[in-house]
């Protein structure tokens, strides 16, 4: 029958290693072999009979100037010792005979040794060994096609767990691979989920970190730094500082691992901020003998303590009797009993060379049962060694027993072991936890752990966001200066209120110190907006605060300066332009100035929150050390209120509040010359305007240098606030206040200017001399004025016709020149004027009666023979005409000039011919009347 593909492929591999040896100066005998070969593919009675001798291939480095032969030397009691237990527990139909091939630890050489095993050695059912991973891969790539299995208890190597590539290969030994689930599972108890990486730039190092790096991403766990060296670390081991890693697990030997720690010291990375993880099947004092650093052993200790350690356990902790009937106890005490005898090193695989030999013997003996069944019940039943490798391979994986290892399970040719986990404590290590691979579960021995710091250490720099808030001390003497302005505010609305009818507080209009007051009070509770931050309030609250205390404050100060504004509007509206027929301002009037005034902040203040509105903004500063040193970093914060255009609608409301305080400004320096106080507070308003502006801009570029100190931003802005409002509230009142308590009247009472005979500036300043207004009596002063300007306007026009009249008198003495009726009249019209013009009803009075009566008396008095004379006659007379002009000049003279600011009552009349009569010189007092003009 012809060979399969399987097996001419098989073939060429062997011929193809014969080629090797031939080229290496090792010539086998290649016929024998062939033969050897086809023999053994023939001998299947093994199975048979009882108490036969079943071979079995030691492949492991006997040499001891081989590499890893220490192993080999460790391990030789441990199999021999396995054997008797086997054959002393009378269970096995056999006895298992060792047959040692010396690999060398050297691929040729150990290949050379496998063929020989199979040329010139007995009919092998199984492979046991392999130490040196190079040999041992070569070799159990081979396998399929001897149909053998190899069963390893020491190549712990991750290549050999390629079950495409090493199907026929097994090991009681965990991988290098199998830690890795036990660190991840550790890292999961301490919830470390940030962690970085070093490895050696060796090829079973990376392929641990790679296998790691697979376990970390599917447990979630952040890789933040991957790094890989060769020969010198610490730039390595920086890069780790610099991103910040805290949990690192290396990779590397103990040759190199003197070196990463002595960089670890020079960088201070260790103690409580830091955890090291590292294999744990390093040499015992390893420090002491691979250091090659210009560290001292003082300062790698220092480095080195608390780091934790991962490795396979040798022996199981567990005192149960396993297969043997021994517990791993009494296993090891007959261990060290037969090494001893030996003059051996104990090798720490013993244990897995022991569990070993049980593995194989259970195997035969289930294949030696299988094959018996089927001989029993199969006709013409033959078997060849690939179905005996089958089922050698079908039976392994079923293998589940407890052995001085531990439960002993393989799943897909790996064994299910345990992981120990040691910490460096003061010199040694310790034995903190255990992770069992079949349960996933991994058990910390109580109390055992210490880390250097009163916590394990944090996976990362933990960065705690501390709020800059504003101090509550600070917060509340501010709130209580604030409450106090409060107060003093409601004091004075309680004063305005309760004197309103009082004449002085009636003519500074009443209604508008209420805005005023309104306006400072606004404007102090926006202080107690402005103090709270997210210390007191949630986030979405804060929000809110940003736009109402805005709002609040923009409010305030519109309502209080605008009505301060209007009401010196409205003294700018009476007293500049006289001339003007005036209507009535009232306080509605005023009202409505105000009410457009906050119409406009409210246009801006909308559109601002419809189209940008002011949102919460956080704004984070460069990390801080902890002051009590904990293992954290503080990353101070603040919050803002800002939004995408701040620049633009702050721009926009100053503008706005710069027009309203410059037109203020106007207002005062154009009514500054009304001599009222009680109604012209433009001093006051210049003040304030100055004070204000002073202090805004003052406040709001300290500020903004001072936007990372919330506790003096808050300071200015309230102090600011708090003056601004202050010394407006006492500039409008507290003058109100005294003069009400020191001279009540003072403030309402006029000063008479003294005016010009320019008639352009006499109608100017007329105004100046109005002695009340109020609400009261605003229309009777209007109208006043206006028939006091028609007057004076007629009173010229008479002037100039009384002067024609004199000057035919004088020009022409001895004519009698008629006087007509109307002009006669309009004398006594001019004599009336004073009742219009005279404010006060006594004088009406007195003026009445010295105009009706006295003329009377006078012409009452004449010769009665005169009467009798015609009355047209009578009255057109030379002497009638000289006695009422010597009469009625000087009083029309004295009536006029004073209105107009001409000469005061107790003056002489200028007109030369009438003053120089005698009975003008000798006027009784009643005659000289002085009329006040308004």
């Amino acid at each position: 029958m012809a060979p399969s593909r399987r097996e001419c492929r098989w073939e060429m591999i062997f011929l193809s290693g014969c080629v090797l040896l031939s080229v290496w100066g090792l010539q086998p005998a290649l016929s024998k072999v062939c033969n050897d070969y086809s023999r053994h593919g023939q001998d299947n009675s093994w199975y048979m009979g009882k108490d036969k001798k079943l071979p079995i291939m030691v492949l492991m480095p006997m040499n001891e100037s081989a590499l890893m032969s220490g192993i080999s030397q460790g391990i030789e009691p441990a199999v021999e010792l396995a054997i008797r237990h086997i054959r002393e527990s009378r269970q096995y139909s056999f006895s298992l005979v060792t047959e040692i091939y010396d690999t060398e630890c050297d691929n040729a050489k150990g290949l050379r040794a496998f063929f020989d095993a199979i040329c010139y050695g007995p009919k092998h059912l199984m492979i046991f060994g392999g130490v040196c991973p190079s040999v041992t891969s070569i070799i159990a790539e081979s396998l399929e096609g001897w149909n053998l299995v190899q069963l390893s208890f020491a190549a712990t190597t991750p290549v050999l767990a390629d079950k495409k590539k090493y199907p026929s290969f097994f090991r009681t030994v965990p991988s290098d691979n199998a830690v890795n689930p036990a660190v991840v599972k550790f890292l999961n108890i301490y919830k470390w989920s940030r962690v970085g990486t070093l490895t050696q730039d060796v090829q079973r190092f990376s392929e641990v970190r790679n296998d790691l790096t697979n376990e970390l991403e599917k447990a979630d766990i952040q890789i933040a730094d991957t790094e890989s060296f060769s020969n010198d670390p610490c730039v390595n081991v920086k890069k780790l500082k610099d991103n910040d890693v805290r949990i690192i697990i290396g990779q590397f030997d103990e040759n190199h691992a003197s070196k990463v720690f002595c960089c670890a010291y020079n960088l201070n990375m260790y103690g409580s901020k830091y955890q090291w993880i590292i294999p744990g099947w390093y040499q015992g004092n390893w420090w002491e003998q691979a250091n090659s650093t210009n560290c001292t052993t003082k300062k790698l200790l220092t480095a080195m303590e608390g780091y934790i350690s991962v490795d396979f356990e040798p022996l199981s902790a567990r005192r149960i009797k396993g297969i043997s009937g021994r517990t791993p106890q009494e296993y090891e005490r007959e261990y060290t009993k037969e090494r001893e005898q030996k003059g051996v090193e104990p090798s720490k695989f013993h244990g897995f060379a022991y569990d070993g030999i049980w593995v194989i013997a259970k195997t035969l003996t289930r294949v030696m049962e299988l094959l018996r069944h089927k001989e029993r019940h199969e006709h013409n039943f033959t078997v060849d060694d690939r179905e005996v490798g089958r089922l050698v391979l079908d039976v392994m994986n079923e293998t589940n027993f407890f052995g001085v290892t531990g439960q002993v399970m393989f799943r897909n040719g790996e064994r299910m072991g345990t992981i120990k986990f040691n910490q460096f404590q003061e010199g040694h290590e310790v034995k903190v936890g255990e992770y069992n691979a079949i349960a996933d579960v991994l058990d910390l021995i109580n109390n055992t752990m210490r880390f250097q710091g009163v916590e394990p250490p944090k996976d990362r720099t933990f960065v705690r966001l501390q709020r800059w808030h504003i101090s509550v001390a600070l917060y509340s003497i501010l709130s209580t200066i604030t409450i106090l302005g409060m107060l003093m505010a409601g004091a004075f609305l309680f004063f305005n209120i309760k004197n309103r009818n009082h004449r002085m507080i009636k003519m500074s209009s009443p209604y508008m110190n209420n805005l005023i007051i309104l306006g400072g009070m606004l404007s102090y509770a926006s202080i107690f907006l402005f103090g709270l931050d997210g210390s007191f309030v949630s986030d979405k609250e804060f929000e809110a605060l940003c736009t109402v205390r805005t709002w609040i404050l923009i409010v305030g100060y519109t309502t209080a300066f605008g009505a301060m504004f209007a009401k010196t509007w409205r003294v700018h509206a009476i007293f500049k332009n006289v001339k003007m027929k005036k209507k009535i301002i009232k306080d509605q009037k005023l009202m409505v100035i105000v009410g457009s005034m906050l119409l406009v902040d409210l246009c801006i203040l909308i559109c601002w929150q419809v189209v940008d509105p002011l949102k919460r903004t956080v704004e984070e500063y460069s990390l801080e050390p902890d002051p009590q040193g904990r293992d954290f970093a503080i990353r101070p914060f603040l919050e803002h209120c800002e939004n995408t255009h701040m620049t633009i609608w702050l721009g926009i409301v100053y503008a706005y509040k710069g027009l309203l305080m410059l037109f203020g400004c106007f207002l005062a320096w154009e009514t500054r010359n009304v001599s009222i106080p009680a109604l012209n507070d433009s001093k006051y308003i210049g003040m304030s305007v100055y004070n204000v502006g002073i202090m805004c801009i003052i406040g709001a570029a300290v500020s903004f240098l001072t936007r990372d100190q919330p506790n003096v931003q808050f300071c200015i802005v309230a102090l600011v606030i708090i003056f601004c409002s202050t010394i407006t509230l006492c500039l409008v009142f507290v003058p109100k206040f005294i003069s009400m308590r020191t001279n009540p009247d003072a403030a309402t009472q006029n000063r008479r200017l003294n005016f010009t005979q320019n008639q352009k500036k006499e109608d100017s300043k007329t105004s100046t001399s109005v002695t009340s207004v109020n609400q009261a009596n605003t229309s009777r002063l209007d109208g006043l004025q206006t028939d006091n300007h028609r007057l004076r306007m007629r009173i010229t026009e008479l002037d100039k016709e009384l002067e024609e009249v004199t000057m035919q008198l004088q020009d022409t003495p001895e004519k009698t020149p008629y006087i007509k009726q109307n002009h006669y009249q309009d004398l006594n019209n001019i004599l009336s004027i004073s009742n219009f013009t005279e404010g006060k009803e006594g004088e009406k009075t007195i003026l009445k009666n010295h105009l009706e009566q006295k003329p009377q008396a006078q012409w009452g008095s004449m010769d009665p023979s005169r009467i009798s004379r015609g009355p047209l006659e009578d009255i057109n007379s030379p002497e009638h005409v000289q006695r009422r002009l010597s009469l009625q000049l000087p009083i029309l003279h004295h009536a006029y000039l004073p209105s107009i600011g001409g000469v005061d009552a107790s003056c002489s009349s200028p007109n030369a011919s009438p003053g120089s009569s005698p009975r003008h010189r000798h006027m009784p007092p009643s005659y000289r009347v002085m009329v006040s003009g308004l």
